[in-house]
């Protein structure tokens, strides 16, 4: 899935793959661009990404909101929808649950407001429901590690092919006004 999102303030090309596992992150923030590479790397997918922008604040936000949108695009009709993990570094202990069911909710926080806002971005364009737990810890970079390894995680299993709509109410079929 190819995505790009351009504004006045960023410039973001973005493919998502879940066939090749190929990780190439280059952005003008070297700590997203560690997340990234982290967050594919834990999720099992291929992620390409190059992205600028004014602000540290605007090229973060516009990475999760195209990263989420590609995300969204990628889930197929049987997937098994849920993940679960916890995630130990060091003095740090995050426990991340996860549903790519459509429903868009972000419950946090982590501490740093940047990657809190990552967090909620992601979940409002991947229209998923995100919770993050952090147990303990007292390093910033450990906790926001953590919880970017332990959302990896849960997206590859959410990503799973269960055989079936994993859902009581089976698919959900939209129809647009004006639409055919």
């Amino acid at each position: 899935m190819k995505m790009e999102r351009k504004t006045r303030e960023t410039q973001i090309e973005l493919e998502l793959s879940l066939t090749d596992s190929t990780v190439a992150v280059t952005t003008t923030v070297p700590f997203l661009t560690h997340m990234l590479e982290t967050w594919a790397r834990y999720a099992g997918v291929g992620l390409r990404v190059q992205a600028t922008g004014d602000l540290k604040h605007h090229l973060i936000e516009d990475v999760a909101i195209t990263l989420g949108a590609a995300v969204r695009e990628v889930v197929p009709a049987h997937a098994a929808r849920y993940g679960h993990s916890v995630i130990p570094m060091d003095e740090a202990l995050v426990e991340v649950a996860l549903d790519l069911g459509g429903r868009p909710f972000y419950e946090g926080p982590i501490p740093s407001s940047l990657y809190d806002h990552w967090m909620r971005s992601f979940a409002d364009n991947a229209q998923c429901t995100l919770h993050i737990v952090v147990r303990r810890g007292s390093d910033r970079h450990h906790i926001v590690e953590a919880a970017f390894k332990a959302m990896g995680l849960c997206v590859r299993d959410a990503l799973k092919d269960s055989g079936a709509v994993f859902s009581t109410k089976g698919s959900v079929a939209w129809r647009r006004e004006g639409s055919t």
